[in-house]
């Protein structure tokens, strides 16, 4: 058996756990589910896990904004275990809302220098309704562990906050340079495009994030919802040898190994 451990994080309105224990387990991991609240009583339990994962859903009915209460669950009580977590070489991958919950705990983008202030939100959709459909996303980076450089992936979105900002021009030139920037959307050739290409007018059509270690990614896409060759619309009339969203994990796991 595996003995690569991971905590999926779960609380009221989190509704892909299950999915993403499964897409890991497929990886060959062993994955199970941790409500926050057991968390913050003993935070210690992370030391047993090499993987940390957040998964899509809408965590506390996104009733303040999308992942912001989770956000600052793990501010006031979780901020320095994460951290250790993530110094000690350890993996945190955020889908969807787990990705909203990354950034808006300061977890992504991170960049160092900037005082702890806010580098970047995700809001609403600019076409000001909920977003379901499949998209194209391109690798930007060589240096997160859980991408294959080069290797484009196709994968659904559902979500009404997918839209990444920046708090200042001068982050999102930070990103480019130093390679933070996980995917961005484009078409099936591997062009930019307008909406629905981009399926939420996010900045410079990002996609993902990831930190400066390479070891912390977050995505707006949900890699867990094609991990099934017979998860992808098309399944009947095209050929398929792995699933894309599968990649994400079997390279998190391959990590390890």
């Amino acid at each position: 058996m595996s003995n690569i451990k991971v905590l999926v994080l779960r609380t009221a309105g989190t509704n892909c756990d299950q999915e993403t224990c499964h897409a890991f387990q497929l990886a060959g991991a062993q994955a199970e589910t941790l409500h926050v609240n057991r968390l913050i009583e003993q935070p210690g339990l992370l030391d047993h896990y090499q993987i940390l994962a957040l998964p899509g859903g809408f965590s506390y009915g996104d009733d303040i904004a999308a992942g912001k209460i989770l956000a600052n669950q793990l501010i006031h009580h979780l901020r320095d275990d994460v951290r250790r977590f993530i110094d000690s070489n350890k993996l945190v991958l955020g889908i969807c809302n787990g990705f909203q919950v990354l950034v808006k705990a300061g977890i992504l983008p991170n960049l160092p220098g900037q005082n702890g202030s806010a580098q970047a939100t995700i809001t609403y959709n600019d076409s000001g309704k909920y977003e379901d459909r499949w998209v194209h996303l391109q690798p930007a980076t060589d240096k997160c562990v859980f991408i294959q450089p080069g290797q484009r992936l196709y994968l659904p979105v559902a979500h009404g906050e997918g839209k990444v900002c920046f708090a200042h021009p001068e982050i999102l030139d930070r990103l480019k340079a130093e390679g933070h920037i996980a995917f961005r959307y484009v078409d099936e050739n591997g062009n930019f495009g307008d909406f629905p290409i981009n399926p939420n007018g996010s900045t410079d059509h990002i996609a993902g994030l990831c930190d400066p270690t390479g070891r912390v990614l977050g995505l707006m896409p949900h890699p867990e919802r094609f991990v099934h060759k017979t998860q992808h619309p098309r399944w009947t009339r095209t050929e398929i040898q792995q699933p894309d969203g599968l990649t994400i994990f079997t390279n998190a796991v391959q990590y390890f190994r």
